[in-house]
């Protein structure tokens, strides 16, 4: 457990499944932190499951309770609530925040927090937390020894049946990639590298997503890298990211696992990494907070001003080309 982290003060947003995942990290790294729920009801059920006391009432309630201002904030709400919530917190003199993924469900709402996080000299990171998957992390020194990339491939299809299940609010469902598939595509650039240009093409649609269905894409990075990506929310498939190096292919599919395939031959070996921290506790949550509360200057973290550059350059065009 880092000592270093017992002296910090931390306001966790949100009493769902996700801020329950957040809680279990914190209490396990020694962090000092207050849970700020918004309903009574959600409160209640994540004081029953996880034994950790919390505020009901959202920002309004933790403000009633005059809590010390905490270093720092994590915020687990829904998609919706992201970026208004996080303007919130920095309105409220928060510096420091780490913000659930997407940031919010358009660019628009995106470039609101960027702006905001400019005027008030805040530093805000979405919590991508692929990126700090033991296999990702493995990944990284293996294909740094092989010499780099060369090209890599992914796939981002989303089941369609299920979702409709899920959706309860039509925003949600019509920024569907923002919200969801763009786990895959920012773990996918985060390997391989940044498009330097691509071409695009989009077909299909449905009720709760009008714009498509279907995505294929191919291009090359800045660093000379040629990548190419499908999905086909309409058909059978899953996530998938293959990254390719002279030496190797290196596969995960599921992302949470890294298997490797070698020259002159067709077998997939399992590439035996350690990865206790990302069974015990959600995958990469715990390296991701303890980055982000450790302010590490060499952090995988995204900042909110990067993150609204790539909605805006790429993922929009994946999209709508």
């Amino acid at each position: 457990m880092p000592n270093n982290l017992n002296s910090k003060n931390v306001v966790l947003l949100g009493a769902g499944p996700m801020a329950m995942d957040y809680a279990k990290v914190l209490k396990h790294l020694g962090v000092n932190f207050t849970v700020v729920g918004k309903s009574l009801k959600g409160v209640q059920k994540f004081q029953k499951k996880m034994g950790i006391p919390a505020i009901s009432q959202g920002l309004v309630g933790w403000q009633k309770e005059k809590r010390c201002k905490p270093d720092a904030a994590i915020v687990a709400v829904s998609c919706e609530a992201l970026a208004s919530t996080a303007i919130e917190l920095m309105d409220m003199g928060l510096r420091k925040i780490l913000l659930e993924k997407p940031a919010g469900l358009t660019a628009k709402q995106i470039k609101k927090v960027c702006v905001h996080a400019t005027k008030t000299e805040s530093k805000v990171y979405i919590a991508y937390n692929r990126r700090f998957y033991a296999s990702v992390r493995e990944a990284q020194k293996l294909i740094k020894e092989d010499g780099g990339v060369q090209s890599f491939n992914f796939e981002f299809t989303e089941w369609c049946d299920q979702i409709e299940k899920k959706l309860k609010d039509s925003i949600t469902g019509e920024n569907w990639f923002l919200a969801n598939s763009s786990h895959v595509v920012d773990l996918a650039f985060f390997l391989g590298g940044e498009p330097k240009e691509f071409s695009s093409y989009t077909s299909g649609g449905n009720d709760w997503h009008p714009t498509a269905t279907v995505f294929s894409g191919a291009g090359i990075t800045h660093s000379g890298a040629l990548f190419s990506y499908r999905a086909n929310w309409d058909a059978p498939g899953r996530w998938g990211v293959e990254v390719l190096t002279r030496k190797h292919k290196y596969i995960f599919c599921p992302l949470e696992k890294l298997q490797i395939l070698k020259h002159n031959t067709t077998s997939v070996e399992p590439v035996i990494i350690d990865d206790q921290l990302d069974v015990d506790f959600k995958p990469g949550l715990y390296q991701q907070t303890k980055s982000f509360l450790q302010e590490d200057s060499n952090t995988p973290l995204l900042d909110i001003h990067k993150h609204h550059e790539n909605v805006t350059t790429f993922y929009e065009k994946i999209i709508q080309p």
